[in-house]
């Protein structure tokens, strides 16, 4: 399991966010197979929380808001605690009461950091703006049991947590540019680019199973875009109209610069072997069909230092922020009183040795 880190936002929020990745993620995938026969459910589960899981200065923690804290950290890997095997449910309970056990810790001694209404705007509103509407956010509210001033005091409250962290590692993150220049000295290989190409493609998706004739009907339709890209007609524009790529549709199919092993092999075979400014024929890749166009190429090279200068200060500027927090909260779980009352793990059964085999 990963080191534990300070959430930027609380666990509502998170799980909302969540939310708001899935619908846009439905709206931009292909037609999804037939359901798979349902398997017989699970064995019920033997490892069970008390009531109150743990005590921090005080303050309980409730065996739902564990539920819910594991349920919406396993959710964005499409899994639920019912698909955790008893066996490992004791190390994930674990890590995520130690992660409640933090926020308790950090929600106390931030509690008179001021937060204005303004902040908790803006950061409602960014939030807001990964549904698609209104009506998607009010009802990933509703799933979720949340309520509008519920979801801005979390907001405020993940505000106060963030500002009472920025005010304990002030000055531990400053990083100077001879720093950056002896990261550069001492990792060379991380330096070296390997030859890259931009281009800008047109995508016309194929359902997985598609019948031949439908397939034929696509590749026609791909034929056709690429003759008329060819014929000198506005590559973006008709990228804009056409394509079914949502992440690069809006930007007139532009894909930026990337090496060869970053697109599936018949893309990249064709974007790399084109000169500059030249058209494909459709090529078929598991996406569908693509009419591709090279626009730029860069030789494989090592980047100069003036050029990773800002990306290695960022880097290592991050570094020192995650070893700060990590400090100080080492040095806040060390000072707590804290009683955590998880049951142990459950021992796996012994597998019984196999039968002798009988005599002949």
């Amino acid at each position: 399991m990963k080191k534990l880190q300070l959430a930027a936002l609380t666990l509502c929020v998170t799980a909302l966010t969540v939310h708001a990745a899935e619908t846009k993620k439905k709206k931009s995938e292909p037609t999804p197979k037939a359901p798979e026969p349902k398997e017989a459910p699970a064995a019920k589960s033997s490892y069970a929380l008390p009531e109150t899981v743990a005590v921090v200065e005080g303050a309980e923690i409730k065996r739902t808001e564990v539920e819910k804290a594991l349920n919406a950290a396993l959710s964005q890997h499409g899994r639920t605690a019912g698909d955790v095997p008893d066996a490992q449910k004791a190390e994930f309970y674990r890590n995520v009461v130690d992660g409640l056990v933090i926020e308790k810790l950090v929600q106390k001694r931030s509690e008179k950091t001021e937060v204005t209404d303004k902040e908790v705007d803006e950061n409602f509103g960014k939030l807001k703006g990964q549904f698609p509407n209104e009506e998607a956010m009010t009802a990933a509210l509703k799933q979720s049991g949340e309520t509008l001033p519920h979801l801005k005091d979390s907001i405020r409250s993940s505000l106060r947590e963030q500002k009472w962290i920025e005010t304990q590692i002030a000055g531990k993150d400053t990083v100077a540019d001879a720093d950056a220049q002896g990261f550069y000295d001492k990792n060379p290989d991380k330096f070296k680019a390997p030859e890259e190409v931009r281009a800008s493609h047109i995508l016309i998706m194929v359902p997985e199973g598609a019948k031949p004739e439908a397939l034929a009907e696509k590749e026609k339709l791909a034929k056709s875009i690429s003759d008329r890209a060819k014929k000198g007609e506005a590559f973006d524009k008709l990228a804009k109209e056409f394509s079914e790529d949502p992440g690069s549709k809006e930007r007139g199919g532009d894909l930026d610069f990337f090496a060869k092993e970053q697109m599936v092999p018949e893309f990249s075979d064709t974007a790399f072997k084109q000169k500059k400014d030249e058209i494909s024929a459709p090529v078929k890749s598991q996406f569908g069909f693509h009419v591709i166009k090279t626009t730029d190429r860069k030789d494989a090279h090592t980047v100069p230092f003036p050029e990773a200068k800002d990306k290695i200060l960022a880097y290592l500027k991050n570094q020192k922020r995650r070893t700060a927090v990590d400090e100080v909260i080492a040095e806040l779980r060390s000072k707590a009183e804290v009683k955590v009352n998880l049951p142990p793990a459950p021992v796996e059964a012994a597998v019984p040795p196999a039968a002798p085999a009988p005599a002949k």
